[in-house]
């Protein structure tokens, strides 16, 4: 993290720095199998290990047959009765309207009779019979007319409202378990290489335990510490090379793609006199590493070309155009 300057040349000292992603399950539960080994190259939405599913798939099959019935239930409150049934209402009406008629004309005939005979020609019972046989007619009577009003009104809208609610909640619960059966699979969030394989097959999973650590190798960039009398010739988007002790007379391309707003003391790993005590400003040099050569922690030298006017703006507005899609990532 020294740093030395030129008249033409700024010259920085740190390391290759990357991005990690701890990746857990999303669930609790035994790992079936672990598909990825330390140093895979892993693809987006590549399949890393999976859960097992004997428990969840039959729970998730039950609730997608309980949301089926639910929206068949839902469905026919919305039709309404059908044809055939009113038409039986009407008939079981009209039933017990001629019931109701006959009952009556023999209540009629016996009283009558009753009164003609001075109550001689049958018992006091029998007309009892005749006339409770009547009211029984007139009552079911009553009560099929308000089956046919019930039919054609149809249903309640609060029992419609109630099955739909019903509905929404089946849904969900089959929604939720479709996630969890989908959470069973863990995939890569992006492209990345394996750093380490932290579980084995028979494990139990955890969302608050790593499966996997990913090293993100695009962007990959070198912090380095800029000091205070140095921060005036360098700016965002500025033209940089990179090299490293491994790969000598070879120089990576990079830009600078960030540049700390706030200063701090010179990190510990600093070891110069000049710039032990002295306030610096963190910087970001993005690399463009297609091969992967460089290494998380690998020591790194910034050369940053100084210049001026016309020259400096043409250079930065190169740099900007050299930069590949990784920058999008960067802070």
């Amino acid at each position: 993290m020294d740093r030395g300057r030129s008249p033409t040349e700024l010259t920085l000292y740190g390391n290759v720095d990357l991005r990690q992603v701890d990746l857990p399950f999303n669930g609790s539960e035994r790992i079936a199998e672990v598909l990825a080994q330390e140093g895979d190259r892993v693809k987006r939405g590549q399949l890393l290990a999976r859960l097992e599913t004997r428990r969840l798939a039959p729970q998730a099959a039950k609730a997608e047959a309980d949301a089926a019935a639910q929206q068949q239930v839902v469905a026919r409150l919305h039709h309404g009765n059908r044809p055939e049934e009113i038409a039986q209402a009407r008939a079981n009406v009209d039933a017990a309207l001629a019931d109701a008629v006959n009952a009556g004309a023999q209540y009629e005939r016996l009283r009558v009779l009753a009164q003609s005979s001075a109550g001689r020609a049958l018992s006091r019972q029998d007309l009892d019979a005749a006339k409770d046989a009547f009211d029984a007619a007139q009552a079911r009577l009553q009560v099929n007319r308000k089956a046919l009003e019930l039919e054609l009104a149809g249903p309640r809208k609060e029992d419609v409202a109630q099955a739909e609610a019903q509905l929404r909640a089946d849904l969900a619960q089959l929604a939720l378990l479709r996630q969890q059966l989908d959470d069973a699979d863990l995939r890569a969030p992006l492209d990345a290489v394996v750093r380490s394989r932290i579980v084995e097959p028979g494990d139990i999973s955890s969302p608050q335990k790593a499966a996997f650590t990913l090293a993100i190798t695009d962007p990959k960039w070198v912090r380095a510490y800029v000091a205070e009398p140095d921060l005036g010739a360098v700016h965002e988007g500025m033209r940089a090379s990179v090299t490293v002790d491994a790969f000598k007379g070879r120089a990576f391309p990079g830009w600078i793609g960030f540049i700390s707003p706030m200063a701090e003391f010179t990190p510990k790993s600093v070891e110069t006199t000049e710039l032990r005590s002295s306030l610096v400003y963190e910087i970001r040099v993005f690399v463009a590493d297609p091969g992967d050569e460089l290494r998380l922690g690998m020591p790194a030298s910034v050369h940053v070309p100084l210049a001026s006017g016309r020259e400096a703006a043409a250079g930065a507005h190169d740099a900007r155009e050299a930069r590949p899609a990784a920058q999008a990532g960067s802070p």
